[in-house]
């Protein structure tokens, strides 16, 4: 297997993700669940991590959702105006190979073996049929397919398919943040070809669906350069995240497994990409989504911070 190793060191990041909800009125009860704990295995080891939400709640406990996904589920039975919820964590992010575009399995081929036939399989590929299909969220559309039919060169590694499709989307698609809203449909930005990293991840989904591909929806957090505490950044690149969180595209592309996309900011991801969730779109690994009784109209306010530590070599030292 050829490919190139991006970095010879693991890298470590501090994210601070803060929450804050303010009601009109009083809410009188409210459920909720959160996706903020960053997943562990793989490239990414989760160091140190811990949710503090206020007021505290009567019932808090978690549990592993369908795709291993950690959730926090709380329960507050007490009148409150405000709800805060603060994430901390600490993660490790190890080199990892980065394949040639050209390198891998021929998208055709792996289409046709990700199709149901009712017999046994490997537990990669069972578990990637999941991601082949319709979501709420991603619609599969013949125009999405007719979108990325230059992207489908025959014989092509699912690599280089994914490759091009990424490069068709940031350089056909316009980030514009307060251009869409989570309800938004996804044919809807289609047309207008504008959005944020959400909309540009469930698009690339769609189309890599739409000729039967494996594709699935990543949540998490971007190192973005420069650093807002940073008063005056030096001439690094300026990258697009969302303000709360940012999102990409994860492809199955035997052998090398997942492969991971940026379509916002034309990335291969490699080190600066903090993991917190994975599912089939946005629906799945919202970072905080609940039902309330009461509170009226309500502000919300989210700020993160992603802050690099001290770059750690292979052999720990």
């Amino acid at each position: 297997m050829s490919g190139e190793t991006v970095a010879a060191t693991a890298v470590r990041y501090a994210v601070r993700h803060e929450t804050r909800y303010r009601y009109q009125r009083a809410v009188a009860h409210s459920h909720q669940q959160l996706h903020l704990t960053p997943r562990s295995g793989g490239h990414q080891r989760c160091l140190e991590h811990d949710i503090v939400i206020s007021p505290t709640p009567a019932v808090c406990e978690q549990y592993l959702d369908a795709f291993g996904n950690t959730v926090t589920r709380f329960e507050l039975d007490r009148p409150h105006e405000e709800l805060e919820v603060i994430a901390r964590m600490t993660v490790s992010l190890e080199p990892r190979l980065l394949p040639e575009p050209q390198e891998g399995e021929a998208w055709e081929r792996v289409r046709e073996r990700l199709m149901y036939r009712a017999q046994p399989c490997a537990a990669e590929w069972l578990d990637a049929m999941r991601f082949r299909c319709e979501s709420p969220y991603v619609r599969i559309k013949r125009v999405l397919g007719d979108f990325m039919r230059d992207c489908l060169v025959e014989d092509a590694s699912v690599c280089a398919v994914a490759t091009a499709l990424m490069d068709k989307v940031h350089a056909e698609f316009e980030y514009a943040p307060g251009a869409t809203e989570v309800a938004t449909p996804l044919l809807q930005m289609f047309g207008q070809r504008r959005g944020v990293c959400q909309d540009f991840a469930h698009l690339m989904i769609a189309c890599l669906r739409s000729c039967g591909l494996a594709a699935r929806y990543v949540s998490g957090y971007l190192r973005v350069h420069p650093a807002p505490a940073l008063p005056e950044p030096a001439a690094d690149t300026a990258r697009q995240s969302a303000d709360a969180s940012h999102a990409w595209v994860a492809v199955f592309a035997p052998p090398f497994g997942w492969l991971e996309f940026d379509p916002t900011n034309n990335l291969r991801v490699a080190q600066e990409h903090v993991t917190l969730a994975h599912g089939r779109d946005f629906g799945d690994v919202s970072p905080l989504r609940g039902v309330i009784l009461g509170g009226g109209s309500h502000s919300l306010a989210v700020r993160v911070a992603v802050r690099p530590l001290e770059a750690v070599r292979r052999d720990g030292a």
